[in-house]
């Protein structure tokens, strides 16, 4: 692989797996708020292990990602304040915001795993099929 996973970025993957089950299970719950706010707790800690402490605190920090931060702590404000449905889209615009940059990573990482690279790949090589037919 082209990526070294250490004990603890595996652990953050992990949390990261964790966090998202969470806070699908809260949606499909009707927005259970303390669902929602174990997978936001479980989230950014996996993304901390995963990025390093330093590297997600400049993340969060850095003055082109403030729309992005600021919208995910104002998502998080929301839940807490009993307005869940509201947090969750004010914090799925900011995470899109903040991660924007790293999808191609994410790809590059997830067509390297066996079977998960397959299913990414083939709806594409089926397009391809298809549009040019």
């Amino acid at each position: 692989m082209a990526y070294e996973l250490t004990e603890q970025k595996k652990i953050g993957l992990g949390l990261i797996g964790f966090g998202i089950f969470f806070t699908f299970l809260a949606v499909i719950l009707f927005f259970d708020r303390g669902l929602l706010a174990l997978g936001n707790i479980l989230w950014l800690t996996g993304v901390a292990l995963l990025l390093g402490w330093h590297s997600t605190w400049n993340l969060f920090t850095d003055r082109s990602n403030y729309k992005g931060s600021g919208c995910f702590l104002l998502g998080l404000f929301f839940i807490f304040v009993r307005w869940p449905v509201v947090g969750i889209i004010v914090e799925i615009y900011g995470c899109i915001a903040l991660f924007g940059g790293f999808w191609p990573t994410v790809k590059l990482f997830l067509d390297q795993i066996p079977v998960v690279g397959w299913i990414i790949q083939y709806p594409l090589m089926l397009f391809n099929r298809v549009k040019g037919a």
